[in-house]
């Protein structure tokens, strides 16, 4: 059994009866703890060579089960090749202040839909200006809502193309790193993020202070113009396979892997973490099985709910007519797409046969009566 199932079968019971918990969150719950096992059925394999029988038990599928990710990131990875460009990307990344968390918590898709639309206009509209760039970016953004302590954590990663088409259908392009200064970025965004904010009806419950105290929201918005946002941006990358490989390490996370976790008693889990604040050292943490299941819950995403967007360039408008002069600017060679069953996209990525019968070592496991 891995870890977090196992962490799940301990405590979700208790956890359950003490607690108020919605319907969706049950039901990841639910799918992750019996994810492969007897409880969500199962299937069964015959080599084609030997004969040779095994049972294999059905996945959940659900997004935020970290046994089910791989074959979906790769999948994802390989539909992305051929929208790579041969230029520079960079990795932007941006924050909502840690004073927004009650109430993001409590409007997670109204607030996670501002952070994706203030975000990417900021980005959006910086670069159609010619005192930065002058063209149309290409970029998708990935939400993630942990930090490595899997405390509650909103953001979204960006990565984004390093130049731009202008509206005389030209490849623009700066040689020196990225073209936004980080500050007008942080400026900009703060000021579309508060805007859309302001005209959401949002929904507040339980005991919360803004519920009890209206004129207390009232503080909050002035006081986060004053504030500072967080805008960060990382190093370009050097070709489009460094791209390909790095999207890799933050599509389709969930908030922590069970490689992560170091230990689970009958009262507690104990989990590496990197402390970016301490100069990035690696760190341990215990925590009682309760509290690792609160926080596991803070990051299931609401039902339906598209944690991958695309932008500009990228956008499904035109995106094929776009993405090709693109490519014809930027020189950039045609990627031939083959679609591959999982098993073989594992096989032709990773270069091992997962459906080798593991009894004769020639045949491959098949599903009776498949073709």
């Amino acid at each position: 059994m891995k870890k977090i199932q196992e962490i799940l079968k301990k405590g979700w019971k208790p956890y359950n009866k003490k607690h108020k918990v919605v319907g969706y969150k049950k039901k990841a719950v639910t799918a992750i703890a019996d994810c492969k096992t007897g409880a969500i059925g199962a299937h069964k394999y015959v080599c084609d060579e030997c004969g040779y029988e095994e049972i294999a038990y059905n996945s959940c599928r659900n997004r935020h089960c970290p046994n089910c990710q791989a074959g979906k990131k790769l999948q994802w990875i390989e539909a992305r090749k051929e929208e790579v460009l041969n230029i520079k990307y960079y990795h932007v990344v941006f924050t909502i202040p840690d004073e927004l968390n009650l109430v993001t918590l409590q409007n997670q898709s109204k607030i996670y839909n501002i952070l994706f639309k203030s975000s990417a206009e900021t980005l959006q509209e910086l670069a159609e200006d010619k005192k930065y760039l002058g063209g149309e970016l290409g970029f998708f953004s990935i939400l993630h809502t942990w930090g490595q302590n899997m405390m509650y954590h909103p953001h979204v990663h960006i990565v984004t193309t390093g130049g731009g088409l202008t509206e005389l259908n030209k490849w623009v392009e700066k040689d020196e790193d990225f073209f936004i200064p980080v500050k007008v970025m942080s400026k900009v965004f703060r000021g579309k993020f508060l805007y859309y904010l302001k005209q959401e009806k949002l929904d507040f419950y339980g005991k919360n202070k803004y519920l009890e105290n209206p004129a207390s929201y009232n503080d909050l918005i002035q006081n986060l113009y004053k504030k500072e946002w967080i805008v960060y941006c990382k190093e370009p990358f050097n070709n489009a396979d460094c791209v390909i490989q790095y999207l890799g390490r933050y599509t389709h996370r969930v908030a922590i892997s069970n490689e992560r976790i170091l230990e689970v008693t009958d009262e507690t889990v104990t989990f590496k973490w990197r402390d970016y604040k301490d100069e990035n050292k690696m760190k341990e943490m215990t925590v009682t099985i309760e509290e690792f299941i609160r926080r596991f819950l803070l990051h299931i995403l609401p039902p339906h709910f598209m944690k991958i967007r695309y932008y500009g360039i990228l956008g499904n408008r035109n995106k094929k007519k776009k993405l090709l002069k693109c490519k014809i600017l930027t020189r950039t060679k045609k990627y031939k797409k083959e679609k591959l069953p999982t098993p073989e996209l594992l096989k032709k990525i990773l270069g091992k046969d997962f459906n080798l019968c593991p009894c004769c070592k020639k045949g491959h496991m098949l599903i009776p009566n498949s073709s």
